[in-house]
């Protein structure tokens, strides 16, 4: 039997919310003054980090929902935000009650965008209903739609990740150095993921290469030094002559490369020619 909430002059209620990180972390808090174990998942109190403008409809655009909060919670640090460890996380908001821990969903969705305000943050969250927006058909395209080494790409993902050791690290440019041995330009739009220290599971894009450095995004934490174990997952261009000569994986080629682009209807004769 479903609960029908604030029906009386007082209520013992408070709100929670949690989130799904992507590397397996879970986080609870509430706006009770002690914590509480909803779930089996403990939720920590936190007064100070509460959801607010909670908009729902029974229309099929997204809802939104923000959270504000501090930094100063030991769960959340502004280094993590920065790291990119909240990027697509999994968000549920509720209302709890705080004496029998009866409790009801009020909003879920995923973390969009996050923003820093001195010692404050701020998350946007989408809800689940933003999926409708997605298109299932493909789109033409020169290049692949296949994610390299995903699905409809079928290239195996062991075989294009390597265990490395980290040369040296520049945090004014937010690089990092490899070894020799490996070839820095193959990891070109590929991915950097840490797998020492407390930034064990984040994962960086390599947005560019120089040399031997690989320059990534988002920032590189600060507990990261030489000598740090990272897994490199090599990159694509997704052309087609980069499918079939480096990969020779042309048979799997997701796009259409030789097919007229908008351009063709903008052409008109030229006397003469």
């Amino acid at each position: 039997m479903t609960r029908h909430w604030f029906s009386g002059e007082l209520e013992t209620v408070a709100s929670y919310w949690r989130v799904y990180r992507r590397d397996g972390v879970t986080l609870g808090f509430t706006s009770h003054d002690r914590d509480l174990l909803i779930d089996d998942i403990r939720h920590r109190s936190a007064p100070g980090m509460v959801p607010s403008a909670i908009r729902m409809t029974a229309q099929l655009d997204p809802d939104s929902a923000e959270v504000q909060g501090a930094l100063d919670h030991r769960a959340i640090t502004g280094s993590d935000l920065v790291a990119g460890r909240y990027d697509d996380a999994r968000v549920e908001i509720g209302i709890v009650d705080w004496e029998n821990l009866e409790h009801e969903i009020l909003f879920s969705g995923m973390i969009g965008r996050v923003a820093r305000d001195g010692e404050a943050f701020e998350a946007e969250l989408t809800s689940s209903k933003a999926r409708l927006a997605i298109d299932p058909i493909p789109r033409t395209s020169p290049t692949c739609r296949a994610l390299f080494c995903g699905p409809g790409c079928n290239l195996s993902s062991a075989r294009h990740s390597h265990e490395t050791k980290i040369v040296a690290v520049d945090s004014s440019q937010n690089s990092v150095s490899i070894s020799g041995q490996l070839t820095a330009a193959d990891f070109l739009d590929g991915t950097l993921r840490w797998l020492d220290g407390n930034a064990v599971r984040v994962v960086h894009r390599v947005i560019a290469v120089d040399g031997g450095r690989l320059l990534l995004d988002p920032d590189i934490p600060d507990d990261i030094g030489p000598g740090a174990r990272a897994l490199l997952r090599e990159g694509c261009d997704h052309r087609l002559e980069t499918c079939a000569e480096r990969f020779g994986n042309a048979i799997n080629f997701r796009g259409e490369p030789f097919l007229p682009g908008n351009d063709l209807l903008t052409r008109y004769p030229v006397p003469g020619s």
